[in-house]
């Protein structure tokens, strides 16, 4: 943005901030008023009209302050400091002046301000000179700018008082670098990499909030070159030594960087006296469920990195532990076998958990994975598109030194759509803006580089293509290549734009993109900070370094090809979330359907654990109890082999009541299938001997419901049901248990729905007197093949269709339920009813029943040829709130099948064969 333009943005800001009723037309007429100085006489009509387009979104945009859970000994502190003057805003006032020239909407600046206070108003006081420790969580979304919240908060610590602050961010070179331009920008407001080049002489670079103000420049032991070293920060000892200006340091989350510091630390103390260990100390642990928690397997025994932090905090008498995380679940399941190991956990978030609301124009897991998926099966997903080609050219699973002969023709697509995407958005005027494409395709080092190599021959053939024919007016006749992009714009964007505007831009879009690999042969090739006045068009390839933390400017396209079903690996490999503004219809990404399946489940879980959050905020519940309800969630689960706990049974104890269970893996074997269609025709006699049969059954939405069903049959369907044991929450055995002791009065009565759809292409068939039309459900190749099931991949990893657990409601129960949605913050933005709505006012049980035709889509020919002729039986149970909620059911787990069904862990870590 040019300076004349950019000043008119900002007078229009402050005019449009202060209009009680801001309109399209009235921000235009803004516009056109403040135009008329004759310093913005150069400025376009069509850069007013961007300009008048960005000011619209960016007015609507809002954030919320969260929620807080807080220990019981927690005593306000931070609004006596700023009553008694104590609590000077130099370093917030700074970074507040950043954000706003950033043009980050005030709404969200606000927001910012109000949590950034309420995290420090629950760490320690640092003018309180008895000895204290605080240790606190931050759970934010991936991508939704977490680092700029805990820049704030640091820039706030420095404020108060705190003279050491320590962030550690992540375990990879490229992603401490980009953390440390960050904490320069926002807090130092040099660039410490300059100041490490530098001759004395020379003047310091003065960047981000040091252009305001380049007074009290904080002290920095890191530089964007340069991880922690003793020797150098020995050279500086002089500086911090009165600690008259705030210490930072931003270092890598390795036990050798970890090491050094402690050494050093306790070397300065032994010869300084104890100065540096009476300051008041917040260290800041980003990704703070990645390497911090302890996941050794014996009790008493402490992972290394964990162990470090530990020792790193009990050097100073005063010091305070903040997590932040997109992905809490391993962090708050610590040991589910006592109360007493939450309480014990040292680096356990005991003090404060803080969940950050998202902006509302964040593009996040559930815009993609929930709300950007159709209700008809026969639509295409807004965002997603599947990959189904790649078999063996790349294989899901592949060993070191596999062969890359060819790329897979979805990854040739997704690369003509980038191509597409960034023409698209240079005619938009975004030419000046980055924009990138993700390849996470493989773990290994080697394989990332040949992609590269594979991506770049084929970026170079469209590139010559539009140079030699992109200009004739027979382009698309005389040009194979310029045909497949015509095709591949018609299938994805051509709702939002015309051929010729695309031809126009297309040939500068491929010019100007270069594929780079990011990993540790290929250090340092990442780099936006340099890029001159034109954006970089960047394709990057590679692997664990791209699914943790590192950002991606620009994020356009992506292409993921990894497998993992942990909870905390998979978010935080989506790199596709964050902010698109002006080119959120641009956006494509490309994956296996079955992990697409996995993320709309896990954008489920983690929106009901931050409303868990909330709802204990307002019964002021504290972390422990916050705790122990996210560990008895069957989200729990998923992150039990995270902890590695070993060989043998584990036992977990999980709460059924308010939750829905249903089968989505089942049996391929035929003595399976045949004994669950027996157990259903036996159900159907027990219904039939006391006077219920379809003639009796109410006919609702998504099939035959049954009333005043008695327990003694669901329970005799559950016990014959042969379930398999992949399919963990299903486990008949807790499962009965917990309807046995609750089968005298709240699980007495059952509503039984029978599935049928007329939106079903199945032919209606009889089964056991029924007359039903089966359900189609797609399923997962890979686990047919490998391992004999019948998992479930469409509608988000779900048997059951949206609504289905409305029936049984009458019409007052169920307008009730989404009168109350409507009215809720979250409900007002949403067009659909999530079913956990009617489930919390359901009064009975209900048993859902379905007869599932196993359909061949996306399989291949060998794995189509093993699926079974028939409708294979499943079920699903939506379970009311409990009067004995707190009871939970036990789940007696094989810890070594639960590594061998979600994933090893170590698949994501670092070897000497994989990328860093």
């Amino acid at each position: 943005m040019n300076d004349p333009l950019r000043q008119l943005d900002q007078m229009v800001s402050v005019l449009v901030a202060n209009d009680q009723n801001r309109t399209g037309e009235s921000i235009r007429e803004r516009i056109e008023q403040t135009r008329a100085i004759p310093i913005f006489e150069d400025v376009s009509d069509e850069q007013c009209e961007q300009l008048a387009r960005e000011l619209e979104e960016r007015i609507g945009i809002s954030m919320g302050f969260g929620a807080v859970v807080t220990s019981k000994d927690f005593k306000p502190w931070l609004e006596d400091a700023k009553a008694n003057e104590l609590f000077e805003p130099y370093y917030w006032d700074r970074y507040k002046k950043l954000l706003q020239d950033k043009r980050l909407p005030g709404d969200v600046i606000t927001s910012t301000d109000e949590v950034t206070d309420r995290i420090l108003g629950r760490m320690g006081n640092p003018r309180d000179e008895k000895a204290w420790d605080r240790k606190g969580m931050v759970v934010g979304h991936v991508q939704s700018g977490k680092t700029a919240n805990y820049t704030g908060l640091v820039c706030k610590a420095a404020d108060a008082g705190y003279r050491l602050i320590v962030v550690i961010a992540g375990i990879h070179n490229n992603l401490r670098n980009q953390t440390q331009a960050r904490i320069d920008e926002g807090f130092i407001g040099r660039d410490t990499g300059r100041l490490e080049q530098r001759d004395t002489r020379d003047k310091p670079k003065i960047i981000g909030v040091g252009r305001y103000d380049a007074r009290k420049a904080p002290v920095s032991l890191t530089t964007t070159l340069r991880d922690f070293n003793k020797a150098t920060a020995t050279t500086n000892t002089s500086q911090i030594s009165s600690y008259a200006v705030p210490v930072v340091l931003v270092i890598k989350k390795n036990y050798r960087t970890l090491s050094n510091l402690i050494d050093w630390l306790k070397e300065h103390s032994a010869r300084e006296g104890t100065e540096m260990v009476d300051q008041p100390m917040l260290l800041i642990d980003d990704e703070a469920d990645n390497a911090s928690i302890n996941i050794q397997y014996g009790r008493n025994e402490i992972s290394r990195i964990n162990g470090q932090i530990r020792d790193l905090l009990g050097m100073f008498q005063r010091s305070c532990y903040v997590g932040y995380t997109a992905t809490p679940f391993a962090n708050i399941f610590i040991d589910p076998d006592t109360d007493e190991d939450v309480e014990n956990e040292d680096l356990f978030p005991r003090h404060f958990i803080i969940g950050l609301d998202a902006p509302s124009n964040y593009f996040g897991a559930r815009k993609v994975f929930i709300d950007g998926l159709p209700d008809e099966e026969a639509e295409r997903p807004q965002y997603l598109r599947f990959i189904e080609d790649n078999g063996d050219l790349l294989p899901v699973k592949h060993k070191i030194d596999h062969p890359i002969t060819e790329l897979p023709e979805s990854m040739k697509e997704a690369l003509r759509a980038f191509l597409i995407a960034r023409a698209l958005r240079n005619a938009r005027g975004q030419k000046a803006q980055h924009a990138s494409m993700l390849v996470n395709a493989s773990r290994f080092t080697g394989i990332q580089n040949t992609l590269k190599l594979r991506l770049y021959e084929i970026l170079k053939v469209y590139e010559n293509a539009l140079r030699v024919n992109g200009s004739r007016s027979d382009a698309i006749a005389a040009s194979p290549e310029i045909a497949e992009l015509q095709e591949t714009w018609k299938a994805e964007y051509s709702s939002v734009s015309t051929w010729d505007e695309v031809l126009a831009n297309l040939l500068g879009a491929a010019a100007s993109a270069q594929v780079i690999a990011v990993n540790s042969s290929s250090p340092g090739s990442l780099d936006y900070e340099n890029a001159g006045d034109t954006g970089l068009t960047v394709i990057a390839v590679g692997g664990f370094s791209l699914s943790r933390g590192l950002t991606l400017e620009g994020l356009t396209v992506s292409y993921f090809l990894r497998n993992s079903m942990m909870y905390d690996t998979l978010m935080q490999m989506g790199r596709w979330f964050g902010y698109r503004t002006n080119y959120e219809d641009l956006c494509r990404i490309w994956m296996p359907e079955e992990a697409a399946s996995w993320y709309a489940h896990i954008a489920e879980a983690t929106d009901e654990l931050l409303r868990e959050l909330k709802r204990m905020e307002q019964t002021n519940a504290t972390p422990e109890e916050f705790g122990l309800a996210v560990r008895s969630h069957p989200s729990a689960l998923m992150v039990t082999a995270r902890n590695k706990m070993g060989s043998g049974e584990k036992h977990l104890f999980v709460g059924l009541s308010n939750n829905f269970i249903e089968t989505t893996k089942l049996g391929n074997d035929e003595g399976i299938r045949r004994r669950n269609r027996e157990a259903q025709t036996r159900l159907f006699e027990g219904l039939r001997r006391i006077g219920k049969e379809q003639n009796s059954a109410e006919e609702v939405p998504g099939g035959y419901l049954l009333r005043h069903v008695p327990v003694e049959l669901v329970d005799s369907f559950l016990r014959e049901f042969d379930n398999v044991r992949e399919s963990i929450l299903t486990d008949t055995r807790p499962v009965r248990e917990y309807i046995r002791k609750r089968s005298a009065d709240e699980l007495a009565e059952w509503e039984l729905l029978v599935v049928t759809t007329s939106q079903s292409p199945e032919p209606v068939q009889e089964i056991d007197g029924w007359q039903i039309k089966p359900v189609r459900r797609r399923i997962g190749g890979s686990s047919l093949e490998e391992n004999g099931l019948l998992a479930i991949s469409d509608k988000k990893a779900r048997l059951a269709s949206r609504g289905v657990e409305r029936a049984g409601l009458s019409d007052h129960q169920r307008e009730k339920a989404e009168q109350d949605y409507r009215a809720s913050s979250e409900g007002k933005a949403k067009s659909n009813f999530p079913d956990r709505i009617y489930r919390e006012v359901r009064k009975r049980p209900l048993l859902i029943l379905f007869n599932i035709r196993i359909t061949d889509d996306g399989l291949t020919e060998k794995q189509a040829a093993l699926l079974p002729t028939e409708p294979v039986v499943g079920w699903g149970i939506s379970f009311p709130p409990s009067a004995n909620a707190d009871k939970k059911v036990e789940y007696i787990l094989n810890t070594t099948k639960l590594q061998e069904m979600f994933g090893d862990p170590d698949d994501d870590e670092e070897t000497e064969f994989e990328d860093d």
